[in-house]
């Protein structure tokens, strides 16, 4: 489903500010699979998000999805497959257009371009019954802003945007970082519920270590560009935060003051 091949990137090469941000990842996700993934900052998480997404292209290496070779293809081209919410409620949407509006953006994604009207009766009832899923009341505000919504509903409604078209891909990132606990605790558990409901293919950066052992069946850690630990399904479930920051101690073979600060 989704393969990762020797990805390799460097920033300012040649320079006194090169960073490797990426060395040698190699990482296979199969149908379902639903991987978090934590890491220091600068570790290379959101580096590898927007190289799957094709905002970036690896110097080395090859990215795979569906059998097919997307490691040059544009942004615009690859999110066909790619469903992708960001840390940022403000991002994903467009405010100064309606709920419907930007569901129907959302729905064009991978569909063949014609001159018929955006949004019919048919299509607005079907947003309506998705919408209704989230259990938020947005299914009777069709024509609202989207600028007007709360973070947690425009978070919401990122989401669906995201997955009701099922992605081959679904990159969250941080996506529930921004929010109070309460809406963080909401987005959670939508996110849990839409992933299993259609059976997403997932990657989910955190730096929740508690929210990362608790969702999905996969969980990898990185560090310095490269992905240091891999949990999969069976270990995962027997796994805790303490047990994940002396696995961290551990690889990284230091005693460090605050490995929780380090991990956030």
């Amino acid at each position: 489903m989704l393969q990762l091949n020797g990805i390799y990137k460097v920033f300012h090469e040649g320079t006194p500010d090169e960073k490797i941000a990426l060395q040698n990842v190699h990482l296979s996700l199969q149908k379902g699979d639903f991987v978090t993934i934590i890491g220091s900052n600068g570790a290379g998480k959101s580096t590898l998000m927007n190289l799957i997404s094709g905002v970036l292209f690896p110097d080395e290496g090859t990215i795979w999805i569906d059998g097919q070779d997307v490691t040059m293809m544009p942004e615009y081209v690859r999110s066909r497959y790619i469903g992708r919410v960001f840390q940022d409620p403000m991002a994903g949407t467009a405010p100064n257009m309606t709920i419907e509006e930007n569901l129907a953006l959302a729905y064009a994604r991978n569909q063949t371009r014609t001159l018929r009207r955006g949004v019919t009766k048919k299509r607005r009832d079907e947003f309506r019954e998705l919408l209704a899923t989230l259990h938020l009341g947005l299914e009777d505000r069709l024509q609202a802003k989207v600028g007007l919504l709360s973070g947690g509903e425009r978070q919401a409604l990122s989401l669906l945007m995201a997955t009701f078209t099922e992605p081959s891909i679904l990159l969250l990132d941080e996506h529930t970082a921004a929010l109070d606990p309460a809406r963080a605790e909401l987005i959670t558990n939508l996110t849990k519920e839409i992933v299993e409901r259609y059976r997403l293919t997932t990657l989910m950066v955190t730096h929740n270590m508690q929210q990362a052992i608790d969702l999905g069946n996969r969980l990898i850690m990185m560090d310095k560009g490269q992905i240091i630990l891999e949990v999969d399904e069976k270990e995962k479930k027997r796994l805790t935060v303490e047990k994940l920051l002396a696995e961290f101690r551990r690889i990284r073979g230091e005693q460090l003051a605050s490995d929780r600060a380090i991990l956030s």
